[in-house]
C-alpha cells in the first residue's frame, strides 16, 4: 500500500533546486543580521540557522564553517555585479562612454543590493586567510580579463601606444573596487548616478583618452 505521508519522488525538488533555495534563504538571513549593525564575526551560526528557518545540522551540511559561508554568499552576491563589468569589457564599445557608465550603474546597483554582505567581505578578507585568498583570486580573474582586452586594443591601435595593459588593468580594477566600497562604507553625499557617471568617465578616459585619431 502506498504511503500516505511520504512525498512521491517525482514531487520532490531536485537536490540542486533545494540547495539553491536554501542558499537564498541563508543569504537573506545573513544580510538582515548584518543590516542591524552586527559584525559578521559576532553573528552565531545558530542565529543564522534560526533566521533562515533551518536546523544547525542542515546548515553545517552545506557550510562547514563561517569562512565557507561568507565565500559562498559572496559568490551569490557578486554574480550579477561581475557580469555587468565583464560584459562591457567583452563588448565592441560602439556606445562609447555611455556603455561603461551603464556597466558602472549596474555594478553600483548590485553592490547596493548586497552592501552589508560585501562590506563584511572586504573586512573579513583582510584577516581571514581563506576568505582573503578567495577574494584575491576572484579579482585576479577579472583583472586578467581586463588586461587581455587592453592588450588586444593596443595591438589593434585603438588605444595610445604607451598604455601598459597590465598596470592599467590593475589601476582600473583597484579604482572601481575601492571607490564603490568607500562610497557605501561612509556617507559621502554622492548619489549612485553621479558615482556611475564619474567612474565611467574615468575608465573611458584612461583607456581611450589618448587613442590615435581615426
Amino acid at each position: 500500500m502506498p504511503s500516505l505521508t511520504r512525498v512521491p519522488r517525482s514531487a520532490r525538488k531536485p537536490p540542486d533546486d533545494r540547495r539553491a533555495e536554501f542558499e537564498r534563504r541563508v543569504l537573506a538571513a545573513v544580510e538582515d543580521l548584518l543590516a542591524d549593525g552586527t559584525p559578521f564575526t559576532e553573528i552565531a551560526v545558530q542565529k543564522i540557522a534560526a533566521a533562515s528557518g533551518s536546523a544547525r545540522s542542515t546548515f553545517y551540511r552545506y557550510f562547514p564553517d563561517k569562512s565557507r559561508l561568507l565565500i559562498r554568499m559572496a559568490e551569490l552576491a557578486t554574480t550579477d555585479l561581475f557580469a555587468a563589468a565583464e560584459s562591457w569589457w567583452g563588448a565592441e564599445h560602439t556606445d562609447q562612454q555611455a556603455g561603461v557608465v551603464a556597466a558602472m550603474r549596474a555594478m553600483i546597483g548590485g553592490f547596493r543590493d548586497h552592501r552589508y554582505l560585501l562590506l563584511a567581505l572586504s573586512e573579513v578578507a583582510s584577516y581571514d586567510r581563506e576568505v582573503g585568498a578567495y577574494w584575491r583570486a576572484r579579482v585576479a580573474t577579472f583583472l586578467e580579463l581586463v588586461r587581455a582586452r587592453l592588450e588586444a586594443e593596443r595591438a589593434a591601435g585603438r588605444v595610445g601606444p604607451r598604455l601598459d595593459p597590465q598596470a592599467t588593468a590593475l589601476v582600473l580594477t583597484s579604482m572601481v573596487e575601492r571607490t564603490i566600497s568607500v562610497a557605501f562604507a561612509v556617507d559621502t553625499g554622492i548619489d549612485d548616478e553621479a558615482l556611475a557617471e564619474s567612474l565611467g568617465r574615468a575608465i573611458w578616459l584612461v583607456v581611450y583618452g589618448d587613442a590615435p585619431r581615426a
